[in-house]
């Protein structure tokens, strides 16, 4: 019987990290849409190969890494060049999700994504989870977690889907607005319920 696929989502600093951890460690296969971002750039890879075809090789560190700040400025100064760029590495990055939850063995697996609403990365998965927090307690985390200043967060909060947005697509909600065991029991709790469904429905 194949896994099942739940997406977890939720904005900056709401707790979807340490929420995908404990379900990790409750035997749940887990894959990163960000980790799948990194991995389709890495050196050898086809991306990598295009990106400085197209942009020359001040895309490239010295050790043959991409250089993404290099990159991020770029494509911040034109809406073209970041629409290619997206052209060429959201099926990427979808494949190499796909395949890494293909090796699931566990009941279900889960997509961790930030992005997992805007990106259409949703439609991966059979039902989603968002971790949600009030917007005060985000701030406050992300603030003391990245040591960045408040304007910083809240122009990051803008970007990431509104809030209202993710929660109209959510099937679950967990809300993190106590200490981490807390947390834990919610995972532990929505663990159990995942483990008696059927292809994410009950």
């Amino acid at each position: 019987m194949k896994p099942w696929i739940l997406g977890l989502t939720g904005g900056i600093g709401s707790g979807k990290s340490a929420a995908a951890a404990h379900f990790s460690a409750l035997g749940a296969h887990m894959v990163d849409a960000d980790h799948a971002a990194r991995w389709v750039v890495e050196p050898g890879r086809p991306a990598l190969t295009s990106i400085v075809e197209r942009f020359g090789e001040a895309m490239l560190l010295p050790d043959g890494t991409l250089n993404r700040a290099a990159l991020r400025e770029r494509i911040f100064q034109s809406a073209e060049e970041r629409r290619w760029l997206e052209q060429l590495l959201h099926p990427l990055i979808g494949q190499e999700i796909a395949n890494h939850l293909g090796q699931a063995e566990s009941p279900y697996a889960i997509l961790v994504s930030p992005l997992l609403v805007e990106s259409g990365q949703r439609r991966l998965a059979q039902r989603i989870l968002v971790v949600d927090t009030p917007e005060h307690l985000q701030l406050e985390r992300t603030m003391r977690r990245d040591n960045v200043p408040e304007e910083q967060v809240r122009a990051i909060l803008q970007v990431q889907a509104q809030r209202d947005e993710r929660l109209r697509h959510a099937d679950d909600v967990l809300v993190n607005d106590s200490d981490l065991a807390h947390l834990h029991r919610e995972v532990e709790r929505l663990h159990d319920f995942y483990l008696s469904l059927r292809g994410g429905q009950p």
